[in-house]
């Protein structure tokens, strides 16, 4: 109970806080379009009354929490899964991009380190390549990518996806090469010792070794390539999609529905990085670790 408790107490009172620090957030900056709508409407509200005014606009500069929460519910539960405006609908196309992207990655992560670990040229040559290709900005990439996997008439999931790729690769790979080094020289000795193969030191040293290493950067990149299938629906001119969302809500300024879509991707991530981390443990205690 008390472990429960120095859990929730600080999460719950961070989250009060930016509750509060956004309903002042909300009054300040929605209050000069509202004083305009005073002096147009040749209306003198009192204080209370401006503020109320200031959290229920239509389409305010900045949405208030409840206005938010209230959109989100709607959009979840209060309307057909398979409609255009359900969250449910657009998270799951966003989702499938993203984990088919997820897969490419961690598979192509894992890959590339094993390659690193056990080839000094690869080590030296590439992992520098790799680093630097983080610098570039996804937003730069998206576009080409869609436009050059659209001329060899490649379209929909897979641009997305391979975008997902590209974001989610990276992290699996560094936490692989660090788990696979991981090992202490004494326990490599001691496999030498036992006359052990090259693969069965690392079947038996090496792969149990980066499992943690392995599925903690599978968190960092589960969210990662969701970003990537987002921002990879922004220039395709997706329909549906949390992208989408996000661009329909755009062109007619429905900031209400830019915030609840943001919530959505917040939740859907949260959802995955859980489901990693429960993999996780799963894997770990079939493999003979202490549960936590």
């Amino acid at each position: 109970m008390d472990s429960f408790r120095s859990k929730i107490v600080p999460v719950s009172t961070i989250l009060a806080l930016i509750v509060v620090v956004w309903y002042v957030g909300a009054v300040a900056m929605n209050a000069p379009f509202q004083r305009e709508l005073d002096q147009r409407g040749k209306v003198n509200p009192t204080t209370t009354e401006f503020i109320a005014e200031t959290l229920s606009q239509k389409k305010p500069t900045l949405p208030a929490p409840h206005q938010v929460a209230a959109n989100f519910f709607k959009n979840t539960f209060q309307v057909k899964v398979t409609s255009a405006r359900s969250l449910v609908y657009n998270s799951w196309v966003t989702l499938s991009s993203t984990m088919l992207g997820f897969a490419f990655g961690t598979a192509l992560g894992i890959l590339i380190a094993v390659g690193i670990v056990h080839v000094t040229t690869l080590d030296r040559s590439l992992m520098p390549w790799i680093i630097a290709s983080q610098t570039i900005p996804i937003l730069a990439i998206a576009p080409m990518v869609i436009v050059v996997l659209a001329s060899i008439g490649i379209t929909g999931l897979i641009p997305k996806a391979l975008i997902s790729t590209y974001l989610s690769f990276f992290p699996v790979t560094v936490g692989m090469v660090k788990g696979l080094r991981s090992p202490e020289t004494m326990h490599l000795d001691l496999m030498h010792t036992y006359n052990a193969s090259r693969w069965q030191t690392f079947w038996k040293l090496r792969v149990p070794a980066s499992v943690p290493y392995l599925f903690a950067s599978m968190k960092v990149a589960v969210a990662a390539s969701l970003v990537g299938a987002i921002v990879g629906e922004l220039p395709t001119g997706a329909v549906a999609g949390i992208g989408a969302k996000l661009l329909a809500g755009a062109y007619y300024s429905q900031t209400i529905d830019i915030w609840s879509a943001l919530v959505a991707g917040s939740v859907v991530a949260a959802l995955l990085v859980a489901l990693v981390g429960i993999a996780g443990r799963i894997v770990e205690r079939a493999m003979g670790g202490r549960p936590a």
